[in-house]
Formats: C-alpha cells, sequence, structure tokens
C-alpha cells in the first residue's frame, strides 16, 4: 500500500508541475500533454498490481481535471500500463535512453488515442491539426527532459518510504 501511495504522490507533483507549466504556455497556445509519464516508471518496475493502482489512481486525477468523458484517462492509462509491463522484458530498462523512449513513444500513442477520443465528434476536427502537431512536438521535448527527473524522483521516494521510522530512546 505504501508504494502505492509514493507513486501516487510522486504523480501529483508531477501533475502540479506539468499544470503549472500549461498555465504559463497558456498565451503561446500550447498544451504539454505528458500522460505516460505518470505509467511508466510504475510499469517498468514495480510489480503488476501497486504499479497498475498507481497509474489508474493517477488517471483518475487527470480524469477529474480535464473535460472528457470520465474514465478516459482511467481506462487508457490503464490499458498503457498493461501493454508497457508485458514488453519490459524485451527492452533495457536501466538505460536511460531507452526509458525516455518507451515513455515518449507511450505519449505518442497516448496523445493520438486522446486527439481521436476528443475530436471524434466534433465537426471542425481537421483545423485543429497544426495546433495538435505543435502540442505534441512540445509534449516530447518536455519528456526528454522530464523523464530523467522524474525517474529519479520516484526512485528516491520509494527508497524513503522503505526507511524505518526512528525510535527514541
Amino acid at each position: 500500500m505504501r508504494r502505492i501511495l509514493v507513486l501516487f504522490a510522486c504523480g501529483l507533483v508531477l501533475w502540479t508541475v506539468v499544470t503549472q507549466l500549461n498555465h504559463s504556455l497558456a498565451p503561446l497556445h500550447v498544451y504539454l500533454f505528458a500522460g505516460a509519464l505518470f505509467v511508466t516508471f510504475a510499469a517498468l518496475t514495480q510489480p503488476l498490481t501497486s504499479g497498475l493502482l498507481a497509474s489508474l489512481a493517477n488517471g483518475l486525477v487527470f480524469d477529474a481535471t480535464t473535460p472528457v468523458a470520465f474514465g478516459t484517462h482511467f481506462i487508457l492509462f490503464g490499458l498503457t500500463h498493461v501493454f508497457v509491463y508485458r514488453v519490459r522484458e524485451r527492452v533495457p530498462q536501466q538505460d536511460t535512453l531507452s526509458r525516455i523512449a518507451i515513455t515518449v513513444i507511450a505519449n505518442l500513442a497516448l496523445f493520438l488515442v486522446f486527439t481521436f477520443v476528443a475530436f471524434i465528434r466534433t465537426p471542425g476536427a481537421a483545423a485543429a491539426w497544426p495546433r495538435l502537431f505543435v502540442d505534441l512536438i512540445a509534449s516530447q521535448l518536455f519528456l526528454v527532459a522530464a523523464t530523467p527527473w522524474f525517474f529519479a524522483l520516484q526512485a528516491r521516494a520509494l527508497v524513503l518510504a522503505r526507511r524505518e521510522r526512528p525510535t527514541f530512546a
């Protein structure tokens, strides 16, 4: 249970950072989507149950704060987690570049699925593609920079959470 709470708390920290960055980038009409970053560390390093529960909890935070049908992020974060978990034995996990590559590829897939889900009933969706392309490029560049930091944050938080409480004599 502690592992799930630590991963969820780290996800809340990242969610706060991304939200503040999006607020700062709003005058430029740029939106950062870092959904895969909330999933990949748990999928690559944790057991299936605890990692999946942390990813699903982070998906609920996204669902509560975005204008899509409730449960969309929950389901897609869960599916992405399971997919990355299933392929983690076939990819190098200790290399920083491979972690970044996995995160960027998963984020691309999530971005495209969310885009199609959001614009499936929109009549003028074709006009939004140039802006979405800019958002995708900005999001992927952000992930390249933020993935090593966030993976280190989660790893260190898990180490700190496993420490024994000091006993007072």
